[in-house]
């Protein structure tokens, strides 16, 4: 939860005792339940208006789905699976096909021009 390990937990509820004292803090942590709860509705029904708003076909819409991090590592992973696939083609194409020879340019040659191309 959070990253937290049961030796730092224990560290807080020391800290919380002390600050607060034994008195308060059943309150407190009501309060800070009440909290989360509020916020855990907030952000349900935040998602639930986005789906109503964008219609059926983004029924299954997630917030994560939202991040800008994950959305860069999806189109980074497709366009890599892309880039294997072409790979592979040209490799699977490539090994009937003898490698066409390079000729170096003399000195003075122009390189080919495609005027079409341009």
């Amino acid at each position: 939860m959070f990253g937290i390990g049961f030796g730092e937990l224990v560290v807080i509820a020391f800290l919380a005792v002390l600050v607060f004292g034994p008195d308060k803090l059943p309150d407190l942590a009501r309060q800070a339940g009440r909290l989360m709860r509020e916020l855990r509705k907030f952000a349900t029904n935040a998602r639930d208006e986005l789906r109503s708003e964008l219609g059926p076909e983004y029924a299954d819409l997630e917030l994560t789905d939202l991040d800008p991090r994950a959305i860069v590592r999806k189109h980074i992973a497709e366009a890599m699976a892309e880039l294997d696939d072409l790979e592979d083609t040209i490799r699977s194409a490539g090994e009937d096909d003898p490698p066409a020879p390079v000729r170096m340019l003399e000195p003075g040659e122009l390189p080919p021009y495609d005027f079409e191309a341009t």
